[in-house]
Protein backbone atom coordinates (compact mmCIF):
# COMPACT_ATOMS: atom_id res chain seq x y z
CA UNK A 1 0.00 0.00 0.00
CA UNK A 2 1.27 3.31 -0.43
CA UNK A 3 2.37 5.64 2.11
CA UNK A 4 -0.37 7.71 4.20
CA UNK A 5 -0.20 10.56 5.73
CA UNK A 6 -2.76 12.35 8.08
CA UNK A 7 -3.40 15.86 8.59
CA UNK A 8 -5.25 15.94 11.94
CA UNK A 9 -4.63 13.33 14.90
CA UNK A 10 -8.13 13.61 16.70
CA UNK A 11 -10.62 10.29 17.01
CA UNK A 12 -11.00 9.31 13.38
CA UNK A 13 -7.47 9.52 12.72
CA UNK A 14 -6.69 7.40 15.57
CA UNK A 15 -9.29 4.91 13.82
CA UNK A 16 -7.57 4.66 10.84
CA UNK A 17 -4.35 4.50 11.73
CA UNK A 18 -5.39 1.30 14.31
CA UNK A 19 -7.44 -0.34 11.63
CA UNK A 20 -4.44 -0.01 9.08
CA UNK A 21 -1.93 -1.40 11.35
CA UNK A 22 -4.54 -4.14 12.07
CA UNK A 23 -4.43 -4.96 8.81
CA UNK A 24 -0.80 -5.22 7.68
CA UNK A 25 0.28 -1.40 6.87
CA UNK A 26 3.57 -1.08 8.27
CA UNK A 27 3.78 1.69 10.76
CA UNK A 28 6.49 2.94 8.94
CA UNK A 29 4.22 3.92 5.71
CA UNK A 30 2.35 5.93 8.08
CA UNK A 31 2.91 9.73 9.25
CA UNK A 32 1.12 12.03 11.00
CA UNK A 33 0.66 15.85 11.92
CA UNK A 34 -1.25 17.99 14.53
CA UNK A 35 -0.93 20.98 16.05
CA UNK A 36 -1.65 19.36 19.34
CA UNK A 37 1.66 17.83 19.83
CA UNK A 38 -0.11 15.73 22.83
CA UNK A 39 -1.89 13.99 20.56
CA UNK A 40 0.91 12.98 17.84
CA UNK A 41 3.11 11.84 20.75
CA UNK A 42 0.33 9.14 21.76
CA UNK A 43 -0.10 8.32 18.37
CA UNK A 44 3.50 7.76 17.70
CA UNK A 45 3.95 5.85 21.09
CA UNK A 46 0.66 3.38 20.71
CA UNK A 47 1.25 2.70 16.74
CA UNK A 48 5.14 3.20 15.99
CA UNK A 49 3.76 5.70 13.44
CA UNK A 50 5.89 8.71 12.01
CA UNK A 51 5.26 12.25 12.89
CA UNK A 52 5.38 14.88 10.21
CA UNK A 53 7.14 18.02 11.72
CA UNK A 54 4.05 20.30 10.23
CA UNK A 55 0.94 20.14 7.60
CA UNK A 56 3.08 21.00 4.59
CA UNK A 57 5.81 17.98 5.34
CA UNK A 58 2.87 15.44 5.87
CA UNK A 59 1.67 16.37 2.33
CA UNK A 60 5.19 15.99 0.80
CA UNK A 61 5.71 12.51 2.05
CA UNK A 62 2.26 10.91 1.27
CA UNK A 63 0.90 9.27 -1.80
CA UNK A 64 -2.54 9.52 0.01
CA UNK A 65 -3.21 12.26 2.24
CA UNK A 66 -6.09 11.99 4.77
CA UNK A 67 -7.56 15.24 5.78
CA UNK A 68 -9.27 14.92 8.76
CA UNK A 69 -9.64 17.99 10.45
CA UNK A 70 -12.80 19.87 11.68
CA UNK A 71 -15.05 21.43 9.21
CA UNK A 72 -14.47 24.68 10.26
CA UNK A 73 -10.70 24.27 10.07
CA UNK A 74 -10.74 22.93 6.52
CA UNK A 75 -10.31 25.71 4.56
CA UNK A 76 -7.08 27.51 6.15
CA UNK A 77 -5.85 23.87 6.12
CA UNK A 78 -6.46 22.97 2.69
CA UNK A 79 -5.31 26.62 1.72
CA UNK A 80 -1.95 26.34 3.91
CA UNK A 81 -1.11 22.62 2.04
CA UNK A 82 -2.37 24.38 -1.69
CA UNK A 83 1.93 24.89 -2.60
CA UNK A 84 2.45 21.37 -1.46
CA UNK A 85 -0.18 19.43 -2.81
CA UNK A 86 0.56 21.30 -6.33
CA UNK A 87 4.18 20.05 -6.19
CA UNK A 88 3.92 16.35 -5.20
CA UNK A 89 -0.24 15.69 -6.41
CA UNK A 90 -0.82 13.07 -4.00
CA UNK A 91 -4.43 11.89 -3.24
CA UNK A 92 -6.42 13.66 -0.84
CA UNK A 93 -9.52 12.05 1.16
CA UNK A 94 -11.72 14.55 2.75
CA UNK A 95 -12.94 13.10 5.56
CA UNK A 96 -14.43 16.39 6.92
CA UNK A 97 -18.23 16.14 7.30
CA UNK A 98 -20.14 19.45 4.79
CA UNK A 99 -17.24 19.94 2.94
CA UNK A 100 -17.61 19.54 -0.41
CA UNK A 101 -14.69 18.41 -2.93
CA UNK A 102 -15.53 21.80 -5.16
CA UNK A 103 -14.65 23.89 -2.40
CA UNK A 104 -11.52 21.90 -1.22
CA UNK A 105 -10.13 22.02 -5.18
CA UNK A 106 -11.26 25.79 -4.75
CA UNK A 107 -8.73 26.21 -1.96
CA UNK A 108 -5.32 24.15 -3.17
CA UNK A 109 -5.86 23.94 -6.68
CA UNK A 110 -6.81 21.13 -8.97
CA UNK A 111 -5.85 18.28 -7.23
CA UNK A 112 -7.63 14.61 -6.95
CA UNK A 113 -9.77 14.26 -4.25
CA UNK A 114 -12.43 11.57 -2.58
CA UNK A 115 -14.98 13.00 -0.33
CA UNK A 116 -15.56 10.19 2.36
CA UNK A 117 -18.37 10.33 4.92
CA UNK A 118 -17.41 7.81 7.72
CA UNK A 119 -19.70 7.68 10.94
CA UNK A 120 -18.84 7.38 14.80
CA UNK A 121 -18.93 3.27 15.23
CA UNK A 122 -15.26 3.25 12.68
CA UNK A 123 -14.08 4.24 15.85
CA UNK A 124 -14.96 0.34 16.92
CA UNK A 125 -14.19 -1.20 13.99
CA UNK A 126 -17.99 -1.36 12.59
CA UNK A 127 -18.60 1.62 10.44
CA UNK A 128 -19.63 2.43 7.34
CA UNK A 129 -18.45 5.06 5.08
CA UNK A 130 -19.76 6.57 2.14
CA UNK A 131 -17.09 7.81 -0.94
CA UNK A 132 -17.34 10.07 -3.78
CA UNK A 133 -14.33 10.99 -5.69
CA UNK A 134 -13.32 14.06 -8.09
CA UNK A 135 -14.09 12.91 -12.01
CA UNK A 136 -10.51 12.67 -12.60
CA UNK A 137 -9.58 9.74 -9.49
CA UNK A 138 -8.75 6.49 -11.70
CA UNK A 139 -9.95 3.26 -10.27
CA UNK A 140 -6.72 2.19 -9.31
CA UNK A 141 -7.13 5.38 -6.94
CA UNK A 142 -10.49 4.52 -6.22
CA UNK A 143 -9.42 0.91 -5.09
CA UNK A 144 -6.96 2.34 -2.93
CA UNK A 145 -8.64 4.69 -1.06
CA UNK A 146 -11.64 1.50 -0.02
CA UNK A 147 -8.88 -0.40 1.06
CA UNK A 148 -8.03 2.14 3.23
CA UNK A 149 -11.69 3.02 4.55
CA UNK A 150 -12.63 -0.84 4.69
CA UNK A 151 -9.79 -0.81 7.47
CA UNK A 152 -12.87 0.65 9.94
CA UNK A 153 -16.00 -1.34 8.34
CA UNK A 154 -18.23 -1.53 5.52
CA UNK A 155 -17.73 1.32 2.34
CA UNK A 156 -20.07 2.32 -0.65
CA UNK A 157 -19.83 3.99 -3.22
CA UNK A 158 -22.05 7.62 -4.50
CA UNK A 159 -22.18 8.76 -8.07
CA UNK A 160 -23.46 12.09 -6.86
CA UNK A 161 -21.85 14.28 -4.03
CA UNK A 162 -25.41 16.10 -3.98
CA UNK A 163 -26.11 12.20 -2.16
CA UNK A 164 -23.69 13.27 0.66
CA UNK A 165 -26.34 15.04 2.66
CA UNK A 166 -28.59 12.22 2.91
CA UNK A 167 -25.38 9.30 3.85
CA UNK A 168 -25.00 12.32 6.54
CA UNK A 169 -28.70 12.06 8.02
CA UNK A 170 -28.77 8.49 7.77
CA UNK A 171 -25.35 7.25 8.95
CA UNK A 172 -23.29 9.75 10.02
CA UNK A 173 -26.19 10.96 12.63
CA UNK A 174 -27.71 7.70 12.52
CA UNK A 175 -25.63 6.38 15.55
CA UNK A 176 -27.40 9.31 17.92
CA UNK A 177 -30.89 7.92 16.91
CA UNK A 178 -30.26 4.29 17.65
CA UNK A 179 -28.53 5.93 21.54
CA UNK A 180 -31.59 7.70 21.62
CA UNK A 181 -33.76 4.36 21.69
CA UNK A 182 -31.48 2.57 24.01
CA UNK A 183 -31.89 5.17 26.31
CA UNK A 184 -35.46 5.82 26.22
CA UNK A 185 -35.77 1.69 26.54
CA UNK A 186 -33.20 2.37 29.80
CA UNK A 187 -35.23 4.75 31.07
CA UNK A 188 -38.56 3.41 30.95
CA UNK A 189 -37.57 -0.30 31.75
CA UNK A 190 -36.07 1.73 34.71
CA UNK A 191 -39.67 3.02 34.94
CA UNK A 192 -41.43 -0.47 34.84
CA UNK A 193 -39.20 -1.62 38.09
CA UNK A 194 -36.33 -3.14 36.46
CA UNK A 195 -33.12 -2.10 37.84
CA UNK A 196 -30.96 0.94 35.89
CA UNK A 197 -27.95 -2.06 35.44
CA UNK A 198 -30.57 -4.53 34.15
CA UNK A 199 -32.22 -2.49 32.25
CA UNK A 200 -29.29 -1.11 30.63
CA UNK A 201 -28.04 -4.40 29.93
CA UNK A 202 -31.17 -5.56 28.23
CA UNK A 203 -31.50 -2.04 26.20
CA UNK A 204 -27.71 -2.56 24.97
CA UNK A 205 -27.96 -6.50 23.87
CA UNK A 206 -31.15 -5.96 22.64
CA UNK A 207 -29.90 -3.42 20.27
CA UNK A 208 -26.85 -5.29 19.92
CA UNK A 209 -28.58 -8.55 19.05
CA UNK A 210 -30.66 -6.80 16.41
CA UNK A 211 -27.98 -5.52 14.56
CA UNK A 212 -26.88 -8.54 14.15
CA UNK A 213 -29.56 -9.84 13.21
CA UNK A 214 -30.17 -7.35 10.28
CA UNK A 215 -26.14 -7.29 9.30
CA UNK A 216 -26.65 -10.94 8.67
CA UNK A 217 -29.94 -11.12 7.03
CA UNK A 218 -31.34 -11.26 3.72
CA UNK A 219 -34.29 -9.95 4.40
CA UNK A 220 -35.86 -6.72 4.61
CA UNK A 221 -35.94 -4.39 8.19
CA UNK A 222 -39.75 -4.69 7.27
CA UNK A 223 -39.82 -8.62 7.23
CA UNK A 224 -37.28 -8.77 10.38
CA UNK A 225 -40.23 -6.74 11.76
CA UNK A 226 -43.26 -8.62 10.83
CA UNK A 227 -41.34 -11.91 12.31
CA UNK A 228 -40.97 -11.15 15.55
CA UNK A 229 -44.44 -9.65 15.61
CA UNK A 230 -46.58 -12.07 16.89
CA UNK A 231 -50.55 -11.19 16.22
CA UNK A 232 -52.75 -10.18 19.22
CA UNK A 233 -49.00 -9.79 21.15
CA UNK A 234 -46.49 -7.66 22.99
CA UNK A 235 -44.62 -6.61 20.22
CA UNK A 236 -48.10 -5.60 18.16
CA UNK A 237 -49.49 -3.51 20.72
CA UNK A 238 -45.99 -1.37 21.06
CA UNK A 239 -45.88 -0.97 17.23
CA UNK A 240 -49.19 0.02 17.49
CA UNK A 241 -49.07 2.88 19.70
CA UNK A 242 -45.96 3.64 18.17
CA UNK A 243 -47.89 4.21 14.56
CA UNK A 244 -50.75 5.63 15.72
CA UNK A 245 -48.88 8.60 17.02
CA UNK A 246 -47.00 9.20 13.88
CA UNK A 247 -43.95 7.64 14.44
CA UNK A 248 -42.66 7.61 10.93
CA UNK A 249 -43.31 10.62 9.95
CA UNK A 250 -41.96 12.22 12.90
CA UNK A 251 -38.84 10.14 12.10
CA UNK A 252 -38.98 11.28 8.59
CA UNK A 253 -39.07 15.01 8.99
CA UNK A 254 -35.98 14.13 11.75
CA UNK A 255 -34.03 12.83 9.18
CA UNK A 256 -34.92 15.37 6.69
CA UNK A 257 -33.84 18.37 8.93
CA UNK A 258 -29.99 16.84 10.07
CA UNK A 259 -29.94 16.34 5.42
CA UNK A 260 -31.01 20.09 5.42
CA UNK A 261 -28.52 21.26 7.91
CA UNK A 262 -25.97 19.38 6.25
CA UNK A 263 -27.08 21.39 2.85
CA UNK A 264 -26.35 24.84 4.86
CA UNK A 265 -23.20 23.88 6.95
CA UNK A 266 -22.19 22.47 3.57
CA UNK A 267 -23.02 26.03 2.08
CA UNK A 268 -21.59 27.65 5.33
CA UNK A 269 -18.29 25.74 5.17
CA UNK A 270 -17.85 26.66 1.53
CA UNK A 271 -18.10 29.70 1.14
CA UNK A 272 -15.66 31.62 -0.01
Amino acid sequence: MASISFIGGGNMARALIGGLIARGTPAQEIAVADPVSAQTETLQREYGIHVAANNDAAVRIGQVVILAVKPQHMRAVVTEIGPAVAATRPLLVSVAAGIRMADVRRWCGPARIVRAMPNRPALQGCGVTALCAWQDVARVDRELVERVLRSVGATLWLDDEAQMDAVTAVSGSGPAYFFLLIEMLEQTGTALGLSPEVSRTLAVETAYGAGCMAHAASDSAEILRQQVTSRGGTTEAALRHLEAHNVRGIFAAAVTAAARRSAELAQEFGAT
